[in-house]
C-alpha cells in the first residue's frame, strides 16, 4: 500500500521468558505492558548489541526471577588488556538456587562482546543486613547496570558505596590483584 501512513501498531514475537520479565516490570512500574514497552523503546540508552543479547538470554532463562545485570571489571573500568574478558553479574531472586546447571546455557552457547569472552556470575542480591562480598564492592564502585527490574539493585549498590565511603570496607592489592576487607 504505497503512500499509506504506518499505523504505529505492530506485533512483536518474543520468548515467554522475555514476555514474563517485561510483564513483571510493567506491573512493578504500574503501567500496562504496551505503555511500559513504548517507554522503554523511546528511552535513551536502550540496550543494544552484545548487551541486548545478554539481557535477552538472562530474561529467557530466569524470567520473573531476574533482578538485574551489572557489567564490572576491567571492561567496565576501561582498563582492558589482551587477556581481559567482560565480567557480568546476573542477579536473580533468592528463590533461584545457585547451582552449576545455571551456567550450562552460557557455557554451551558462549557470548562474545567486542571480541572478548563474557564471564557470567549468577548471584543473589545481598540483603541490607548482609556484609557485601568483594565481588559486590567491585560492582558497586565500578559497575554499569545494563538491566534492572525496579530499583532494588541500584539502591543496594548505593548502600554498598556508602559503606565503602564511610570506611566500612577497603580495597587492597596483592601482586596486582584487588581484594576487599571489612573494617571494624
Amino acid at each position: 500500500m504505497a503512500g499509506a501512513e504506518p499505523s504505529g501498531r505492530f506485533v512483536l514475537r518474543i520468548s515467554p521468558g522475555v514476555h514474563g520479565a517485561l510483564r513483571a516490570a510493567a506491573a512493578e512500574a504500574d503501567l500496562s505492558l504496551n505503555d511500559y514497552c513504548a517507554r522503554k523503546l523511546a528511552a535513551p540508552g536502550v540496550v543494544a548489541g552484545p548487551a541486548f543479547e545478554v539481557v535477552h538470554r538472562a530474561a529467557e532463562q530466569f524470567a520473573d526471577a531476574l533482578i538485574g545485570i551489572v557489567a564490572f571489571g576491567s571492561w567496565a573500568r576501561d582498563e582492558l588488556t589482551e587477556e581481559s574478558d567482560v565480567d557480568l553479574l546476573i542477579v536473580v531472586q533468592p528463590t533461584v538456587p545457585i547451582v552449576r546447571g545455571l551456567y550450562r546455557p552460557w557455557d554451551d552457547r558462549p557470548i562474545s562482546w567486542e571480541g572478548r569472552a563474557v564471564e557470567v556470575h549468577i548471584v543473589h542480591l545481598p540483603g541490607p543486613a548482609d556484609d557485601p562480598s568483594g565481588l559486590w564492592a567491585e560492582a558497586a564502585t565500578e559497575g554499569l547496570v545494563l538491566f534492572e527490574r525496579g530499583l532494588e539493585l541500584s539502591r543496594r549498590l548505593v548502600d554498598i558505596r556508602k559503606l565503602i565511603a564511610a570506611g566500612g570496607m577497603s580495597r587492597r592489592l596483592v601482586h596486582g590483584q584487588p581484594y576487599w576487607v571489612g573494617e571494624p
